[in-house]
């Protein structure tokens, strides 16, 4: 296992909109999954971290929660809450920064696990908004897209 490096803004791979992972259990993504979790782990608060982050342009993250931790290849938002709430946000690609984002409240996704096994997760909260952040990082997505600009 190792600790990788963390992309930072403005590196152009986290801009890509990542490829399906056609073989979920070959020993690249089962080593890639380890060395994000060591990677996560070594960073502290983190909520989450996408293979984008670490170089990977493959779709996998996971999240780290009240310590269950979720390991998704190739995650898809099936459904979502119209109800949508602001929370300010940050990411492990913008160091010290936090910004206030708009996300629904609550998500339903389909994934794969580490065991390559269909795994549907109802999540809401934070949870939700994690997903929801680490997702949006496999389609080229970032957080600074979502800025709820608010009145000065």
């Amino acid at each position: 296992m190792a600790i990788l490096e963390i992309l930072k803004y403005p590196n152009n791979l986290l801009r890509q909109k990542t490829k399906i992972i056609e073989d979920s259990q070959s020993s690249e993504i089962q080593e890639l999954i380890f060395d994000m979790l060591e990677t996560m782990e070594d960073n502290g608060n983190a909520l989450g971290l996408a293979a984008p982050q670490v170089g990977k342009s493959v779709r996998l993250c996971i999240a780290k929660l009240d310590g269950v931790t979720h390991i998704l290849i190739n995650p898809q938002i099936k459904s979502h809450s119209w109800i949508k709430g602001i929370a300010e946000e940050g990411c492990l690609s913008f160091p010290e920064k936090f910004i206030p984002i708009k996300r629904s409240k609550k998500v339903t996704i389909q994934a794969l696990d580490r065991k390559g096994e269909k795994i549907i997760i109802k999540a809401d909260g934070l949870l939700a908004r994690a997903l929801q952040h680490e997702i949006d990082h496999l389609e080229g997505i970032l957080f600074i897209d979502k800025e709820v600009k608010t009145k000065k």
